[in-house]
């Protein structure tokens, strides 16, 4: 039977556009009799109305039913001249998109046309977002400051509590990811990685302040020799031996700071498996950090011993203050990882967040004068709080766009603490030890910076980028041969 509610155009080149079946259409069978076909009422047949978006043209088959409504003709193939164009795989497959351990769209609600609503909360944070790049550019230089006694930047040292803070949350980030997208957590893996990121720009330092030991042993007073201090630096035990034994290696005691965020990637990925295991509820994961963080705090605060002159105390490169940031970190990832937060988070909320932790961070960084190794507070309630208001601002960076995400995510800021901070943070003590002296007023800290960052840039591009380029073809070889031992074993089954 041959349906002609809507007559084609005689003409090839000229469609007339489709036009859906009315209820009541005529058709004409393939014997050229005619007949009129009625559509049920919707009360009627309430399951089968309306009709499903079906066009009625010439080369349309429309096969008997028993309920006999326009709703049972099938769909065009997509030829001839009045077909529709099939629907992408792709853009379904895009707005339906489901997170394993969640039953929502991540995309955007059912009940909108695919456009995001103000509540619908960001999708699952990703271990990458470049305006937390900008913020490490800041921290770093605010550390650089520091180190070369800018009056401004007394407080620049809380950079390190920043990178801290960045660095709790980024790997948590990464692991709930991974076991998102995986169902699992693979440990081997993980460590792997951090070891090829971080191990080979740190031997390439190592070595070059070897061979310049004899210009830059003495700097901060080193009480190691130098095989020693460079043991103690590529071991990543330095936090412990300046924080138990009040030691220093030389041109290597900021490797401290590498060495409790090692300590930290050693322990915390399988407590978090371990977690995972018990099936621990986030609730109890959120307390248990929450009391971490104030047990930690209360301990700074009351072992504090005050130092001989404007030394730094030990409490400051004891573990025990420093797992204080890295697990303010944690749990503000545990925290965005839950929709309901991000859904709060991607409001008001989150640019309040931005401006109040921007502007408080900015206030304690001027705050802090030079006597502040002086005072118990500034280790059990200043660096603590840092870290609290760190998070604010990483928080508010990931959930909402603002001028100050738009400013440092900006190309060159983002670029540089994505690709150089790590290298500007190894070598700038280096440079300072060596060309300090020469440093003479306020143009000659400007010039010892523009040294230090050149010198962050080309040790980057000399042994960070070609190591990650390396691990890069590695991973791609793996793949191939994977995916060709999997050809290999379908066809022979």
């Amino acid at each position: 039977m041959r349906c002609s509610a809507t007559a084609p155009s005689r003409n090839p080149r000229r469609r007339s556009p489709p036009r859906p079946l009315s209820p009541s259409s005529t058709c004409r069978s393939s014997s050229g009799s005619r007949r009129t076909r009625t559509a049920p009422s919707p009360r009627s047949s309430p399951s089968a109305w309306p009709p499903s978006r079906t066009w009625c043209t010439p080369d349309t088959e429309a096969p008997p039913t028993s309920r006999g409504h326009p709703g049972s003709i099938r769909s065009r193939s997509g030829n001839g001249p009045c077909s529709r164009e099939p629907i992408s795989q792709e853009a379904t497959v895009a707005t339906t998109t489901l997170s394993p351990e969640r039953t929502t769209p991540t995309s955007a609600p059912a009940d909108t046309d695919g456009r995001r609503t103000r509540t619908t909360p960001p999708p699952p944070l990703t271990n990458r977002a470049p305006a937390l790049d900008g913020l490490r550019t800041i921290a770093i230089l605010a550390v650089i400051l520091y180190h070369l006694h800018v009056p401004q930047f007394e407080g620049g040292f809380i950079g390190v509590t920043v990178f801290f803070v960045l660095s709790g949350f980024l790997i948590t980030t990464l692991l709930l990811g991974e076991r998102r997208k995986t169902g699992r957590i693979r440990l081997g893996a993980f460590w792997g990685k951090r070891v090829l990121r971080l191990y080979p720009a740190l031997i390439a330092f190592v070595l070059v302040g070897l061979a310049l030991w004899n210009w830059v042993g003495d700097y901060k007073g080193a009480t190691f020799s130098p095989g020693e201090a460079a043991f103690i630096a590529l071991s990543y035990t330095g936090n412990l031996f300046r924080s138990f034994w009040d030691t220093t290696q030389g041109v290597f005691a900021h490797t401290w700071s590498l060495s409790m965020e090692e300590q930290f990637y050693l322990v915390w990925p399988p407590v978090l498996v371990l977690l995972f295991l018990v099936r621990s509820r986030r609730r109890w994961l959120l307390a248990g950090l929450g009391a971490l963080i104030v047990a930690a705090s209360t301990v700074s605060f009351l072992v504090y011993e005050k130092p001989n002159g404007g030394a730094t105390p030990d409490v400051y490169f004891s573990p025990v203050l420093g797992v204080v940031p890295l697990a303010t970190g944690c749990l503000l990832a545990l925290l965005l990882d839950d929709a309901r937060v991000r859904r709060v988070v991607a409001g008001l909320a989150g640019h309040v967040a931005t401006w109040v932790g921007l502007a408080l961070l900015v206030g304690i960084q001027l705050w802090i004068d030079g006597d502040w190794t002086q005072h118990a507070s500034t280790f059990g309630v200043v660096l603590p709080a840092t870290g609290l208001v760190s998070a604010v601002l990483i928080g508010g960076l990931v959930s909402v766009r603002s001028p100050v995400s738009a400013a440092l995510a900006w190309t060159p800021v983002s670029w540089f603490g994505r690709r150089v901070s790590y290298s500007a943070y190894l070598w700038h003590p280096l440079v300072i030890a060596l060309l300090s002296t020469f440093a003479i007023g306020a143009w000659g800290k400007v010039w010892l910076v523009g040294v230090a960052l050149l010198v962050a840039v080309g040790a980057a591009y000399a042994v960070e980028v070609p190591v990650e380029k390396a691990r890069k073809r590695v991973r791609e070889a793996k793949r191939l041969v994977a995916a060709d031992r999997s050809a290999r074993e379908h066809a022979t089954t």
